[in-house]
């Protein structure tokens, strides 16, 4: 494991050196790493570092998930502050902006421990609001560290959540949209590739989340638009099979690589009985931030509406772990191909 990790400590200098890139944040990236949140990303995200040579600590509030990876030989604290407390660089993944804040300022988060820190980076893959990901850096970059090191004083934070769901998490091929600091970013970027393929700056703090809930308010109203044509389609004759020739041929493609109706596609969600895949009552609760974002700032989106309450009747009515395209069936009650 020391010998994977030393490889890619001589990958990324090579890689500093060639760019340019100043060493303020770069040679402290190859610490030990903290993982807080083991859910159904974060447990794979975690395991992918642990893959990569990484030396991993991890927290979550399942116990079960924490036996898990102690027997897999990684570390386990009962705090996310404890976590911190042994760890240069910290991620997390929650559910959301309020378990976002209380790992962060709660009452045994990150920051309550008082200064100075140990970590200097701070990384958060969860899909929140744009706000919480901008308010809590600002905390984060009011503490000052324990290592002083070139001049730096402050930890640096970056939101950047992931689109790919849990099959991309599993092989390590998730994309991180990344708001925060351009530097640390760039010094975070080997990270990043241990868990994922793409990376993608997207300015300051904040605009990572804003990337992935507009990422997926696409992702739903698209969705409802296929599911819709189907069902109609279905419901005037014509076989969802041989729609998805058309639609693949054709200016409507569009999730064709995921498509909503039984018995179409293999290896999909709903082929599986819309198991599996990205969970309606997250697709629900992410519109939901939308939704709350665009009110913020006055802008009138009502396809965004109508998603949002088309996604919480489905959650209502006990399909909220059902993937997000079981839509077709539970609300257009579309049908199986024959």
């Amino acid at each position: 494991m020391t010998q994977v990790r030393n490889q890619y400590l001589i990958d990324f200098s090579c890689l500093i050196n060639c760019l340019h890139i100043p060493l303020t944040l770069t040679h402290l990236f190859f610490g030990r790493i903290g993982f807080i949140g083991l859910g159904n990303m974060g447990s794979r995200m975690a395991d992918n570092l642990s893959k990569a040579g990484y030396e991993v600590a991890v927290h979550d509030i399942n116990h079960n998930v924490m036996k898990m990876f102690s027997d897999q030989g990684s570390l386990t604290h009962d705090s996310p502050l404890k976590v911190a407390e042994t760890s240069d660089v910290v991620i997390t993944m929650l559910l959301s902006s309020n378990q976002v804040l209380d790992v962060y300022t709660g009452q045994n988060g990150f920051l309550n421990g008082g200064n100075p820190l140990r970590p200097w980076l701070y990384i958060d893959s969860s899909t929140i609001d744009p706000q919480t990901s901008r308010k809590v850096p600002a905390a984060v970059s009011n503490c000052s560290l324990i290592h002083k090191r070139d001049g730096r004083k402050a930890p640096a934070m970056l939101d950047a959540p992931v689109s790919g769901g849990v099959l991309a998490a599993e092989n390590g091929s998730l994309t991180f949209m990344v708001g925060g600091l351009e530097e640390a970013y760039t010094a975070s970027k080997p990270l990043f590739l241990s868990m994922g393929k793409n990376t993608i700056f997207c300015g300051g703090s904040g605009n990572g989340a804003t990337a992935k809930i507009c990422n997926n308010l696409a992702m739903a109203i698209s969705m409802l638009g296929v599911s819709e044509a189907f069902a109609l389609g279905q419901s005037l004759g014509i076989a969802a099979s041989t729609l998805t020739k058309i639609f693949n041929s054709s200016s409507a493609r569009c999730w064709m690589t995921h498509n909503p109706v039984p018995g179409v596609m293999d290896g999909v969600s709903s082929s599986r009985n819309y198991i599996g895949g990205f969970a309606s009552k997250l697709m629900a609760k992410d519109l939901n931030l939308a939704a709350a974002s665009a009110k913020e700032i006055g802008f009138r989106c009502p396809l965004t509406s109508q998603a949002e309450k088309i996604f919480t009747e489905l959650c209502n009515n006990g399909h909220e772990a059902k993937d997000f395209s079981g839509a077709f069936r539970y609300y257009y009650s579309g049908k199986d191909e024959q």
